[in-house]
């Protein structure tokens, strides 16, 4: 059984999404421990609810950023993480967590990467104009939101849309593609290899798994 460690900051709908596909059809993986560096995540909570550890580390109770991180390792690396998954975690990782963690970490971003890396993806989308937006899945690398893009979910932007309704519909698809990810990995279907993504040997275009 392999070992999913979920790093979150908030409500977790990722990691519900997760824990839900582990009981019906990640037959190979688990969430074993969740942490979070808020203490009101109601994350925490589904954690427990799912007989996972929650756990909350306070950034505040650390005089830099890689006091912080180095605790987050050893307390990570003693559930032995076969995969780590970054649900919401709104906390910029140093280069030494990520070089740790490398080629085992994923992390999943609201917009058609490599478009709108970093905040306010849906606003910069409808502000652009655009006809679509969606989300991204990929691996962590120490360039934000530039890890090789495993998969993508496309959503129409309406006239008619606001924030929230473009959220919610990407939130959907989001909980749709973030599972079928970890089930890849936890299958050994899925490995980055010299900063590129395979999945089943092959490598993946730029913008992800696409079927034909």
């Amino acid at each position: 059984m392999k070992s999913i460690v979920v790093l979150v900051s908030g409500n977790g709908t990722n990691l519900q999404a997760i824990i839900d596909a582990c009981d019906a059809n990640i037959t190979h993986g688990k969430v074993t421990a969740v942490f979070s560096n808020k203490a009101e995540a109601y994350a925490l909570e589904r954690a427990k609810k799912a007989g996972a550890a929650g756990v909350f580390l306070d950034p505040k109770a650390f005089d830099t950023r890689d006091a912080f991180d180095h605790e987050l390792m050893r307390q990570i690396d003693g559930f032995k993480p076969d995969l780590i998954i970054l649900a919401g975690y709104m906390r910029i990782l140093s280069g030494e967590f990520v070089r740790h963690y490398l080629g085992r970490m994923i992390n999943i971003h609201p917009s058609l990467l490599p478009k709108y890396p970093g905040l306010n993806t849906y606003q910069r989308a409808i502000h652009a104009g655009d006809e679509e937006h969606g989300t991204s899945v990929h691996f962590v690398t120490e360039q934000l939101d530039g890890g090789p893009v495993i998969l993508q979910a496309k959503v129409p932007i309406f006239d008619e849309d606001n924030v929230e309704s473009l959220t919610e519909r990407v939130q959907n698809q989001e909980h749709r593609i973030y599972p079928m990810v970890a089930k890849w990995f936890v299958e050994d279907r899925l490995e980055m290899r010299e900063g590129k993504a395979f999945l089943d040997g092959e490598q993946l275009h730029m913008h992800g798994y696409a079927p034909e």
